[in-house]
């Protein structure tokens, strides 16, 4: 029976330490951690290496809920996951939540809703917020990354989409995009 602990941050930039620490004073003899977004569950392979490393009478254990899922359908899917494998889930900074009790169950889908609503409330508030700067003329968008006179000045120069590609550091469909939509 094995404590197991799994940390997330979203960025690059940020920190895993404080959740390393808190999940190391738990007790937890393996931690995984990533740097990933959590808005989904897919393509977190810490997750997933977590996930398949517990076995039966193993509890998983998190800092925070929205460290593991951002929504509820994500949350339920890796519950399930580890209860279908014998494996008790605990929360360390909202105690209550577990899967020990129904009263843990159930604070467990309250969060876990909470936090799905946080950021649909984010998410739309950032939209209003684009939608205002757009009105009032200083939301442009992302600047253009690719000079696109350069990519015409090296294709005149007979330099093919994959040497300017490479030239510009650049994907080459992004030429080919750019060329394509650019009359010759």
């Amino acid at each position: 029976m094995a404590l197991v602990g799994y940390a997330r941050v979203s960025s690059v930039g940020q920190s895993l330490e404080i959740q390393e620490k808190a999940l190391s004073e738990a007790g937890c003899e393996k931690i995984f951690a990533e740097k990933r977004s959590g808005l989904t569950a897919k393509g977190r392979r810490q997750l997933e290496d977590a996930l398949d490393y517990v076995r039966e009478g193993d509890t998983f254990i998190v800092t925070r809920l929205d460290r593991l899922a951002r929504s509820v359908g994500d949350l339920f899917a890796i519950i399930e996951r580890l209860q279908g494998k014998g494996v008790a889930f605990r929360c360390l900074q909202q105690s209550g939540v577990d899967t020990d009790s129904s009263t843990g169950r159930l604070m467990m889908a309250i969060l876990g809703a909470v936090a799905a609503f946080e950021a649909d409330i984010r998410k739309e508030r950032q939209l209003e917020g684009i939608a205002r700067a757009k009105a009032r003329g200083v939301y442009k968008g992302r600047k253009r990354q690719i000079d696109a006179h350069e990519i015409r000045t090296l294709q005149e120069a007979g330099m093919g989409p994959s040497a300017i590609a490479k030239k510009m550091s650049i994907g080459r469909a992004s030429v080919y995009r750019y060329l394509a939509k650019e009359p010759q």
